[in-house]
């Protein structure tokens, strides 16, 4: 995988999962909300059925990203498959797109945007409104998938980019800045079953080192709920971070992104005011 310069979009990895309804409504999000020619790596850990493979075939022929696929004889693992994926863009800047995650409009376009506005962002979280921390229009809460996407993309894009501080970056889609990932290590797929825990740990390291996890408030993407931890990740994490815990519970109760998120309400509120004008001006 190359990325021809440094100022070039992010590589989007989407590792290939057993869901193929969502794996469907991934792809067709991603073809209407990405900018032709970017590049994208659909990696299989052998989870794909022959339907999945199928769904990806027909995708590949007719797609106007630049995509590759591949695909593993027998499993990895989760955490070991994407730290296979991620050595193999040392360097690049990448975006983990979750298979079941649905990205809207000028999503790639804003994440590129918070890089290129902060050398010392190494993780760039877009909002979700599953996204725990990153949870919009609630703090922490799922609730369902925009009704209306290109209002909120039209409100997220309407949005200040002031890129607040997160506790840690969130699964359903993440920016990883490969500069910092050289700096910090690959994941750790000895700890950790899931690519929930392994990014918490690899943001934390990130963060030891100086490096910023943060929101970016201007791009959204949607999923129909929330990522998890494998069994004993949480041990995992509590043993090697202390007070992560603790951490994340202030931040989930002295909500410091309440105000951000009441801009989000009222530029969603505007962009449904503009659109209506669209329809009926």
């Amino acid at each position: 995988m190359s990325q021809t310069s440094s100022a070039a979009s992010p590589v989007v990895l989407l590792p290939v999962g057993v869901d193929d309804e969502a794996l469907d409504a991934c792809l067709a999000a991603l073809e209407a909300s990405t900018p032709a020619g970017t590049q994208v790596w659909l990696a299989d850990d052998a989870q794909s059925g022959p339907r999945g493979r199928a769904l990806i075939e027909r995708w590949l022929a007719s797609t106007k990203l630049k995509a590759d696929y591949t695909r593993r004889p027998v499993p990895l693992g989760e955490v070991a498959h994407l730290d296979e994926m991620l050595a193999a863009c040392a360097g690049i800047d990448v975006v983990v797109l979750a298979p079941d995650a649905q990205p809207l409009a000028g999503w790639l376009t804003q994440l590129s945007a918070c890089f290129a506005g902060d050398a010392s962002i190494a993780t760039a979280t877009p909002w979700c409104n599953a996204g725990e921390s990153a949870a919009w229009p609630r703090l922490g809460e799922v609730s369902p998938p925009p009704a209306d996407p290109q209002r909120t993309a039209q409100a997220c894009a309407a949005m200040p980019a002031t890129y607040p501080e997160l506790p840690a970056a969130v699964s359903h889609a993440v920016a990883l800045r490969g500069r910092a990932r050289a700096r910090a290590g690959g994941l750790d797929p000895h700890s950790y079953q899931s690519w929930y825990a392994a990014l918490i740990d690899l943001s934390l390291r990130l963060s030891g080192l100086g490096w910023r996890n943060v929101l970016c408030d201007t791009a959204f993407v949607a999923r129909g709920g929330e990522g998890g931890p494998g069994d004993g990740d949480m041990d995992a994490l509590a043993t090697r971070w202390p007070d992560w815990n603790a951490r994340l519970a202030r931040f989930l109760m002295d909500d410091p992104l309440h105000e951000v998120r009441a801009r989000l309400d009222a530029c969603h509120a505007q962009a449904g005011t503009e659109l209506q004008r669209e329809l009926f001006g």
